[in-house]
């Protein structure tokens, strides 16, 4: 007892001394993004998804001269940045397959090879079009195309689950846009929405078990009549748009964001409990009595509650996506101060 009494003390003392010498200082970093690095530096850039392991980023870029998108592959310091779709047609929604083994995006490869014309103005209206596009996969480096989903109308908006490798996407059905699944391949197509209206932008949870989305449904004859003319003439209207989610079967919808505002561009945080999305829910006009085009990056809960404001400038922040491992954070952003109306894509630390 004296002996394992005096191997006590002594630790102690021990201990003690150390404690005296040295004082542990942790360091308390703010919550939310810091260290914002630049990526790219030419073209109009967007929709940066980053790779299973976290090594490279996918991203569309219109630059070197081309009328519309193209997809591009650069590794995660902004380095080696190269085209890998096709040289012909509109590009967009690019991602990594659950291996990295194949890239799956959107294209009007070998339906409409120039670069397909834009809505006409309409007043103040923003309108985006329906190209028609097909989804594509291929080999990294762009070799072995292969179209997986044909279809007359729009096909876009891919995104896979790298758990399983389902495929999840926007596709246009009886004059509508709803949300589907599909295998890498193309095969197993299931719908899992219903709903007059658009449906767009999905993604599955890490786990596999929930979908993030966005969407807008008409509430009366007007808005529905104004949906469907739209339609008609392959366009969408920027409208108010929510973020949803729901199990992967479809079913257990809840509604995340009701502000009026445009909520889009959703994704997961890496604990599945929580999504970023970008909004102009605070850039209100009250003497226009309309939102602005100040959109902001925020997290909520699933549940709706926990709402957090990540950017606050006055540029446009979108597309935002965390690493696999949660360290960093990809999006868009207007904040390059040589060129502020090109898009550029950034990288942030992550700190929760």
């Amino acid at each position: 007892m004296k002996i394992k009494f005096f191997v006590l003390l002594v630790l102690s003392v021990a201990i003690m001394s150390c404690s005296t010498q040295q004082e542990i200082v942790v360091e308390e970093k703010p919550f939310g993004l810091s260290k914002v690095e630049q990526l790219t530096f030419e073209g109009d850039n967007g929709e940066a998804y980053w790779g299973p392991q976290g090594q490279q980023i996918i991203f569309q870029s219109k630059r070197d001269g081309n009328g519309c998108d193209k997809i591009y592959i650069m590794n995660a310091d902004g380095s080696e940045q190269h085209m890998v779709s096709p040289e012909l047609g509109a590009n967009t929604c690019s991602y990594f397959s659950m291996e990295k083994d194949r890239i799956i995006f959107a294209s009007t490869y070998g339906v409409v090879d120039s670069c397909p014309p834009r809505p006409k103005p309409q007043g103040n209206k923003y309108l985006w079009p329906l190209f028609p596009y097909d989804i594509y996969s291929a080999n990294p480096d762009g070799s072995d195309l292969v179209r997986i989903r044909e279809n007359a109308g729009y096909d876009a908006e891919p995104t896979v689950s790298f758990l399983t490798g389902r495929v999840i996407f926007t596709s246009e059905i009886d004059d509508d846009l709803e949300l589907f699944t599909m295998n890498m391949d193309g095969s197993d197509v299931q719908r899992i929405t219903n709903h007059l209206g658009y449906d767009g932008g999905p993604y599955f949870s890490p786990d596999a078990k929930k979908i993030v989305w966005r969407a807008w449904y008409p509430e009366n004859a007007e808005d529905t009549l104004r949906w469907q003319e739209n339609m008609s003439l392959d366009q969408v209207e920027a409208v108010p748009l929510s973020i949803y989610t729901m199990d992967v079967d479809g079913q257990n919808k809840v509604r995340l964001t009701n502000n009026g505002a445009t909520n889009w561009a959703p994704s997961w945080h890496p604990d599945g409990k929580h999504v970023v999305f970008s909004s102009n829910m605070d850039d209100w006009n009250e003497e226009a009595q309309a939102f602005g085009h100040n959109f902001e990056l925020y997290m909520v809960a699933i549940d709706g509650t926990e709402l957090k404001r990540l950017t606050n400038n006055t540029f446009f922040d979108s597309f935002p996506m965390f690493s696999p491992d949660g360290k960093f954070m990809a999006f868009a952003s207007n904040r390059d101060a040589d060129n502020p109306r090109a898009t550029h894509i950034f990288k942030a630390e992550w700190n929760d």
